[in-house]
């Protein structure tokens, strides 16, 4: 098989949750433009029929389902969907969560809502929809599954308990599955990205310069990691986190996005 060919993701199925915006609609955009037919998954069905236009018109498939990831019973509903509409499901991508639950509180500031929103939207939505297509994938003699850290899974932060202790748990769900059914075909990876604006202006470029690369990633530097790790490409790779973070975790320990301020 010629080098490129083994990036070809034409006749395979990717569902990605969180593929409304960012980075999920970056990797669906590009497993469509690799060849892949694409579900669309997650809460508002407004920006994932806009990521469906732009699917379609790159020819391929699309399926949008409305679906609450933190819901285990919905989440079968999504899989049973994907695989009614498309015979098969390949590739899944847990890309939804979200950093906001119990930001800035002190720990015992924390209500229980706090810590089941934040973990729930993050790790219990990733364990959901790979217990939900495993056994899908194991019949079938294979697939992908990509998981969606931060470079917050790799530190602590300040106040901050949430997220970063969520996006670990995602690292280690990866490493689990990765060794559970690596003899089924099933190869399971994990991308942490650095910090990557939702959108850019003079505030964002000035904190862009502090990253070690001199400035932030851009969305669409996201969607090629994808299809490398869904595609045949990535056989033998498993088990793994890739860091796409433009040197900022090997700079050292302050998290990315952090101006370091002198006091007095």
């Amino acid at each position: 098989m010629a080098i490129l060919d083994q990036f070809d993701l034409s006749g395979k199925t990717a569902i990605i949750t969180g593929a409304g915006s960012n980075l999920g609609r970056e990797m669906a955009l590009a497993m469509a433009e690799a060849g892949a037919d694409i579900v669309g998954a997650g809460r508002r069905p407004e920006p994932l029929e806009e990521t469906g236009e732009l699917v379609r018109a790159k020819g391929r498939r699309y399926l949008a389902r409305s679906t609450d990831v933190t819901d285990s019973s919905d989440v079968g509903a999504l899989m049973d969907a994907a695989i009614a509409e498309f015979g098969r499901v390949d590739i899944l991508v847990n890309n939804a969560g979200g950093g906001s639950a119990g930001r800035g509180k002190t720990l015992p500031e924390h209500t229980d809502e706090d810590w089941y929103s934040g973990i729930d939207a993050n790790l219990s939505s990733a364990f959901f929809c790979s217990r939900a297509i495993i056994p899908h994938m194991v019949e079938q003699g294979g697939g992908r599954i990509i998981n969606i850290t931060s470079g917050w899974g790799y530190r602590g932060g300040r106040n901050r308990f949430m997220y970063p202790i969520a996006k670990a748990g995602v690292i280690s769900l990866t490493k689990c599955l990765a060794m559970s059914y690596a003899r089924d075909g099933v190869r399971v990876s994990c991308i942490a990205p650095g910090a990557f604006p939702h959108e850019l202006g003079p505030e964002t470029e000035a904190r862009g310069g502090m990253q070690p690369a001199g400035e932030f990633g851009l969305m669409e530097d996201l969607g090629p990691l994808s299809v490398f790790l869904a595609s045949d490409a990535s056989e033998y790779l498993s088990g793994e986190t890739i860091l796409i973070d433009g040197g900022a975790i090997a700079a050292g320990v302050t998290p990315a996005g952090v101006v370091p301020t002198v006091a007095g």
